[in-house]
């Protein structure tokens, strides 16, 4: 029964935001998807590389929203994404002919890289899976994949973060870089 009794919670719901804390994150995730979207469609969409990937979404509620997270610090928005990127792309390279295989193993020895090297950033796990079953474009990419779009769209995203995270006084943003 102990086991059940865990699935019941133990703390309470945490409270509400304010309004001025919502519009900072909206803003802030609208301006970062618009930089890296802005950066796919005018400058990339044309030369078949590709910017926008669904786990900077992910990242947008973590960096623009929950600014004191350990999740949304630098180090982990980064260095996730690059070496869950890395981790999907070998995955791919080297179990692509089981992709149910391949993705599996992308997501957990991603999980398990993170938190080696102290950059836990769940939307890492949703790049990593990306490297495997994003499609011809992607896979095309290689291992530039770590770089574009990911290391480049997470960068991206962390200067929109320093500047929008900041302008208010209310808001600080990293917590820490290393």
């Amino acid at each position: 029964m102990n086991y059940f009794n865990k699935m019941k919670g133990h703390t309470q719901s945490p409270p509400r935001v304010s309004l001025v804390e919502i519009l900072w994150s909206w803003v802030g995730s609208f301006l970062g998807i618009v930089a890296v979207g802005l950066l796919h469609f005018r400058l990339l969409d044309q030369s078949a590389l590709i910017m926008i990937i669904g786990s900077f979404g992910a990242s947008a509620v973590l960096v623009y929203g929950a600014i004191r997270s350990p999740l949304a610090q630098p180090r982990n928005l980064i260095g996730g994404h690059v070496l869950s990127a890395i981790v999907g792309v070998a995955a791919y390279r080297y179990l692509g002919g089981q992709p149910w295989l391949a993705a599996a193993m992308a997501v957990s020895v991603s999980i398990a890289l993170m938190h080696y090297t102290k950059t836990l950033h769940p939307p890492g796990g949703a790049t990593a899976l990306i490297a495997v079953i994003g499609g011809d474009s992607v896979h095309h990419l290689g291992y530039l994949y770590a770089i574009i779009p990911v290391a480049m769209g997470a960068g991206v995203m962390l200067i929109i973060a320093l500047i929008v995270n900041n302008l208010s006084k209310g808001r600080r943003y990293p917590e820490f870089w290393l």
